[in-house]
Formats: structure tokens, C-alpha cells, sequence
């Protein structure tokens, strides 16, 4: 038996670490994971094309998938393993949510493969990965914003401490994403720092739920490149051009939303920067089977 889903990444309106409270929107770079189950109770991870990658995430992600589902299949869940491997094109340690979004696609194709996603609804889906996520300590907030966004498509607004869905809107964008050379594990970020921008967070979160998506990210860029010790002149290259443009997560990637001709002129700013730039569209569609 075996399944298959793809998730796409997702870029940052409000950065959870400093009240709890997150927002993100799905972009169009996705992971792939395919799932094959097996008879010998044990999880064993890939990644393509990365051979000595940490494999803990995807692996807990179907574990607690068979440990939750598998009974709901007509299946022991004592019983049955999973082989897990995974391919994408999200950077990861980049601020992009490549951990969400190999979550998402393992729990899904791991329901894919007991025959039961469609009986399942995908925010529980979501939760699921969330909780392997903190079992698998890859998450300092649970990301359940990041993983909510990249589950459901468009762009969604939580309360990650209760992983609890406060809003969600469908958003249609172009995103520019800068990339620089650096990787930020987010697991290894300076809380307290973040915390200490709170006040900031609490009118992004306003903003955020009123709708205005592109003043809440750009709020939210200056006061967590402030709080983490990045740049802002990513930010002050797309400014005011843009809808919005903010540090991605802990970053090192900063996300600039608004109509493709506006950021293509502010690709030809970022591309003098070390480092990559993409040109997407923000995703409504969610994580997905194959």
C-alpha cells in the first residue's frame, strides 16, 4: 500500500514567537512524500538526494499517522511500518516552512496510503504533523501558523498554543523570495529576543485579522529583523513598492508580495545580493494527494 502527497511552502505575515499568535501563506514551492507501508512496525526515512539528512520529523509524522488512522484502515497499528522519502524544492534552514511542509505531505500520504485521507479532514491532518513536529523538536512554537497555511492553502491567522485556526483567507500574489547563502535553524533561535517585540506582534496580529496582510508582514519584518539581528535592507530594496515584504520565519529568506511587475523590478535589487531569488504565486489549494 502506498501513498503519495505534495505541500507547498509558505512565507510569514506574523513571526509566533513572540505572543503565541501566527499568521503565514502558502507559496508555490512544494515537497513531495511518498509513503510505502510495511509489516515490520518500523519507520525509515529518505531524502532525496540528501543521504545523511535527519530523517526524526517524517518518520514521527507517519508513526503517529499509523498510531492515530491505522485501526480506522482494518489495520494493527502494532504491526504496520512505513517506509518514508521525501523530495523538494524548498530550501531547507531557510525560513520557508520546509518542515511543515514535509509534515503535511507525510501525514497525508501516509492517509493516502491507508486508503483514508478523504476520511479525514485536513486541519486534524495538520495537527497531527504539528504534534510529531514538537515530538521531533524541529519547532520552538509547534508552527502550527506555518503548518496551517501550507495544509489549507491561501493564508491562515493561529493561536499556536492551543493550535487553534483563528482566521483564513484566500490571498492571490505574487511572492519574491530572497534567499541568502546563511541557513537559521529555527530550533536554534533567541526566544526571549522575540519576545521582547511582543508589543510589535500584538498590532501585526490586529492587522492580520482585519485583513491587511501586507502592513502586518512589513510590521512584522522590521521588528524580527530588529529582535534576530538581520537586515533590514532586503526590506528597504522592495519598500514602498510592494504589498508587503518581511523576514520569512527566523529566516535568513525575506518574502515581498504584491503584482509581478512591481517585483520584478525589485528582483533585479535583491539579485545584487548574494544569494537566490524566486519569482512565485501564493497557493489556495493546500497540501494535496497525488
Amino acid at each position: 500500500m502506498d501513498g503519495r502527497a505534495v505541500a507547498p511552502a509558505a512565507g510569514t505575515v506574523l513571526n509566533a514567537l513572540a505572543t503565541g499568535v501566527g499568521s503565514a501563506f502558502a507559496i508555490d514551492l512544494e515537497t513531495t512524500a511518498t509513503v510505502e507501508l510495511t509489516d515490520d512496525g518500523t519507520f525509515v526515512g529518505e531524502v532525496d538526494g540528501q543521504p545523511d539528512a535527519d530523517t526524526t520529523l517524517v518518520e514521527r509524522c507517519a508513526a503517529f499517522a499509523i498510531d492515530e488512522y491505522a485501526a480506522q484502515a482494518g489495520l494493527d497499528p502494532e504491526e504496520v511500518g512505513a517506509r518514508i522519502r521525501t523530495e523538494s524544492e524548498v530550501p531547507m534552514a531557510s525560513g520557508l516552512k520546509s518542515s511543515s511542509a514535509a509534515a503535511n505531505a507525510t501525514v497525508l500520504a501516509t492517509l493516502d496510503a491507508l486508503e483514508i485521507a478523504d476520511a479525514v479532514e485536513r486541519i486534524e491532518a495538520c495537527r497531527l504533523g504539528v504534534r510529531a513536529a514538537r515530538d521531533a523538536g524541529v519547532t520552538v512554537t509547534g508552527a502550527f501558523d506555518d503548518a496551517s497555511a501550507s495544509m489549507l492553502g491561501g493564508v491562515t491567522v493561529t493561536d499556536n498554543a492551543g493550535d487553534e485556526l483563528l482566521a483564513r483567507d484566500e490571498v492571490e500574489w505574487s511572492a519574491l523570495v530572497y534567499t541568502p547563502p546563511e541557513r537559521a535553524y529555527s530550533a536554534d533561535t533567541d526566544v526571549s529576543a522575540c519576545e521582547r517585540v511582543a508589543p510589535m506582534a500584538k498590532l501585526v496580529e490586529e492587522l492580520a485579522l482585519e485583513g491587511r496582510y501586507g502592513e502586518a508582514m512589513t510590521v512584522n519584518g522590521f521588528a524580527f529583523c530588529g529582535a534576530l539581528e538581520f537586515s533590514t535592507g532586503p526590506m528597504i530594496d522592495a519598500l514602498p513598492d510592494v504589498t508587503g515584504v518581511s523576514l520569512s520565519g527566523t529566516g535568513p529568506s525575506y518574502v515581498a508580495v504584491g503584482d509581478e511587475a512591481t517585483l520584478e523590478a525589485v528582483r533585479e535589487r535583491w539579485a545584487e545580493r548574494d544569494g537566490t531569488t524566486r519569482l512565485l504565486q501564493t497557493r489556495t489549494d493546500g497540501t494535496q494527494v497525488q
